[in-house]
């Protein structure tokens, strides 16, 4: 059973991450621990994007919310034996410390031990267009075994809503991360 850690900074897109807990919390089934951590910029974005505070729809008993400055959270540390961490939406300036090293706060630690323990790091970028600062980053994530995944939405499935849009990109995450799921496929007719 997977143990997750979805990390949201304060780049424009919560839509992706509240989406990504939403169906993360319907596959319950499929992993055994679920964390998130947000930056103080996170929630302010996610309550003008969204209209509402992420806390009030998760469970305390399903979803467990830690601070950007706990660093007694059981993913900073490899023996906590957490496999994947998916930053969504993964700022640049978070990608540009995650790329020099520089562990300041839980979100980069956490990268940290993940990339270390040659665990699954999934960024899932927003800004555009990229400056040569942010491709290099991208590149030495890369490079150090993480997997950067823009929020570029595919619109072959006919997507009908903005939750449809960016449902898209989260699917292609979930795919990213290993696990099981119903999504549009390419050539399959019986796809939803």
């Amino acid at each position: 059973m997977r143990k997750i850690v979805v990390a949201i900074t304060g780049a424009s897109g919560s839509i992706y991450a509240r989406l990504l807990l939403n169906k993360l919390v319907a596959l319950k089934d499929q992993w055994e621990a679920l964390s998130v951590v947000m930056t103080e910029n996170a929630k302010e974005v996610w309550e003008t994007e969204l209209e509402d505070k992420a806390y009030d729809h998760y469970p305390a008993d399903t979803v467990r919310f830690f601070s950007q400055r706990d660093f007694r959270a059981p993913f900073a540390s490899g023996s906590g034996r957490y496999d994947t961490l998916i930053i969504i939406p993964c700022s640049m300036g978070t990608l540009g410390r995650i790329a020099t090293g520089v562990s300041s706060d839980l979100i980069t630690r956490a990268a940290d031990v993940i990339l270390k323990e040659r665990r699954k790091l999934i960024c899932v970028v927003r800004d555009t267009p990229y400056n040569l600062v942010h491709i290099r980053n991208m590149e030495t994530v890369t490079l150090a075994g993480g997997i950067i995944c823009p929020a570029t939405p595919s619109f072959y499935s006919r997507p009908k809503t903005i939750e449809d849009v960016a449902a898209t990109v989260v699917d292609r995450v979930l795919d990213l991360a290993g696990l099981d799921i119903s999504t549009f496929r390419w050539g399959n007719e019986n796809s939803q």
